[in-house]
């Protein structure tokens, strides 16, 4: 008896092993992919097909993601960052004409980011994890080294290039008496978005004018809503020409442009500038011009060590973007790309390193770089304010944008 249980028990193992070696030879396969046998059952045989056809779908495309899909390390490697402004001004259009013009799949891509404006861009390009490159204003990098709000700033920041002047934009109601900043005094301005560049540039001005308005700020549409109404005076707005939101204001809305005389006050890190008909036909008369001041944009970047990724990622942008300049100067990219000049220096400043070397190796690259700053040289000679007393930079750079705008209105004769 006891013979027959260990034969019985014998068998069961025997059947056991038989079993899980048919298990394993119907859902093995040589390379760990093979179809699984379809029972005789049809409707088990339609559910598995069914769950085959589904599977060899997913796998396919899951192939095609996968060849499709390039390295991530590629992508964040290839891509630059650079922190614009918002709609109302100049910095967005700039971002995105730079995106526009040197995308190239995931070779190369510039990823614009709406940002603040000015004041708020250097401060992001200081301290914000992933920011390669901001636009900001010279006056606000002069103000940031006198306040040591980053400490040693020279060290810090160096700029790429100078991109273009931009201009103050102030706006009244046409019916609202005001002919005069001077008459802004003690009342409500709007001096635009908290950390823009027209913020801290509109203190500075008002302050060397010795004016003390009311401040507010707000964005350039609500202001325009409350200067209606009379809840303010007068809304501030420091942009490239032509401003987008500039744009669609009109003197049929009851609003107008005042003046802003180049005080001596401003004259040591100011520039004289106009705006015209041309610039706002919907504001200014034809053939009409308001005066007005402008301050640098300058492309500025992190002063990171050699050797190092995030300087990788900002020589790399130079070498993409330096060569194609004439690019930008032609439609339908911004007009204040027509005023870069990339051999232009923002005085006291350091330029990032890459780019500097760039310019001195592609010199013969960029004739009219440099052929305009001898030009210019030719042209100091012989200018009254050149005679006398040593010039400034700032009234170097003052005089560099009046022969720019003189050259520009010879070539169009």
């Amino acid at each position: 008896m006891v013979e027959g249980l260990q034969r019985l028990r014998w068998r069961r193992g025997c059947l056991v092993v038989l079993t899980a070696a048919l298990v394993a030879a119907v859902f093995a396969s040589p390379h760990g992919n093979a179809r699984p046998r379809v029972a005789s059952d049809p409707v088990a045989s339609e559910s598995t097909k069914l769950n085959l056809r589904m599977t060899e779908t997913r796998g396919r495309a899951g192939t095609r993601l996968e060849n499709a899909t390039p390295n991530s390390e590629t992508i964040n490697a290839n891509t630059v960052a650079i922190i614009s402004g918002n709609p109302n001004g100049t910095y967005l259009s700039i971002a995105y004409d730079l995106s526009a013009v040197l995308d190239d799949g995931n070779d190369f891509r510039v990823l614009p980011i709406v940002g603040k404006g000015g004041a708020q861009n250097l401060r992001d390009v200081r301290y914000l994890k992933g920011v390669d490159l901001g636009i900001t204003q010279s006056i606000i990098l002069n103000t940031f080294r006198k306040n040591k709000e980053f400490g040693n700033i020279d060290d810090a920041i160096a700029y790429i290039a100078k991109l273009y002047n931009e201009e103050m934009h102030l706006v009244v109601r046409a019916d609202s008496g005001i002919t005069s900043i001077d008459q802004l005094d003690g009342k409500k301005v709007n001096f635009s978005d908290v950390g823009s560049g027209t913020q801290l540039s509109a203190r500075d001005i008002f302050e060397r004018l010795g004016l003390k308005p009311i401040e507010v700020n707000m964005g350039q549409g609500d202001a325009l809503k409350k200067l209606q109404t009379g809840e303010i005076a007068a809304t501030i707005l420091i942009a490239g020409k032509p401003a987008g939101s500039v744009a669609k204001v009109k003197a049929a809305e009851g609003f107008r442009l005042l003046p802003v005389p180049f005080a001596k006050e401003l004259q040591a890190d100011y520039l004289p500038a106009k705006l015209t008909s041309q610039d706002y036909p919907n504001l200014i008369e034809p053939g009409r011009a308001v005066d007005t001041i402008a301050t640098g944009a300058v492309l500025i970047a992190y002063n990171w060590p050699r050797n190092t990724d995030r300087y990788r990622r900002i020589a790399n942008f130079v070498e993409h973007f330096f060569p194609r300049l004439a690019d930008f100067q032609k439609p339908p990219r911004h007009p204040k790309w027509k005023e870069t000049n990339l051999a232009a220096v923002v005085p006291g400043w350091k330029r990032f390193p890459a780019a500097e070397e760039w310019l001195k190796r592609h010199s013969a690259a960029v004739p009219s770089a440099r052929d305009q700053r001898e030009q210019f040289d030719r042209f100091l000679e012989s200018h009254p304010q050149a005679s006398g007393e040593a010039m400034t930079a700032a009234d170097r750079d003052r005089l560099y944008q009046e022969f720019l705008q003189w050259n520009e209105t010879r070539e169009k004769r």
